[in-house]
């Protein structure tokens, strides 16, 4: 298992990604906007415009940060926040640590399968902790 910080920003993630580039001395990584790659638009009502970004991996020395938009459905988009990503490609541990994690905390996606994993699920527990938690199937690798 693996766990990463995910940092979603209010409009101006790009910026942010390569602001933390300079910081950490890293290259800006590959940044994945909304019109570049546009998931069932159904699940994602964001601002179509060109400077959504629906991905960023920032890696710096063994921590990599994954960085992207608010979606506007976020019931806290009137600020940015950080959320805890867990990978695991192990299944019943994903589904043991949501349903655990889940236990006096708030739903924001029931266990399902989206275009970058076979089964993913978010969730804000007890303590007001933002928790991401990914299947590693491979598709994470592969969305470009």
């Amino acid at each position: 298992m693996q766990i990463q910080p995910y940092l979603s920003f209010n409009g101006n993630c790009q910026e942010a990604v390569e602001f933390y580039a300079d910081v950490f001395g890293t290259d800006i990584p590959e940044i994945i906007l909304f019109g570049d790659r546009l998931p069932e638009p159904e699940a994602f009502e964001q601002d179509r415009s060109d400077k959504v970004v629906i991905r960023a991996d920032l890696e710096a020395d063994d921590t990599r940060m994954r960085l992207s938009s608010a979606p506007k459905k976020s019931p806290d988009n009137h600020k940015d926040k950080m959320t805890l990503v867990i990978f695991s490609d192990d299944l019943d541990e994903i589904k043991i640590l949501y349903y655990k994690l889940k236990e006096g905390g708030t739903v924001e996606t029931e266990l399902q399968e989206t275009f970058w994993s076979k089964v993913y699920g978010s969730l804000v527990d007890k303590f007001g902790v933002g928790w991401q938690l990914n299947y590693d199937d491979g598709r994470m690798n592969q969305v470009v």
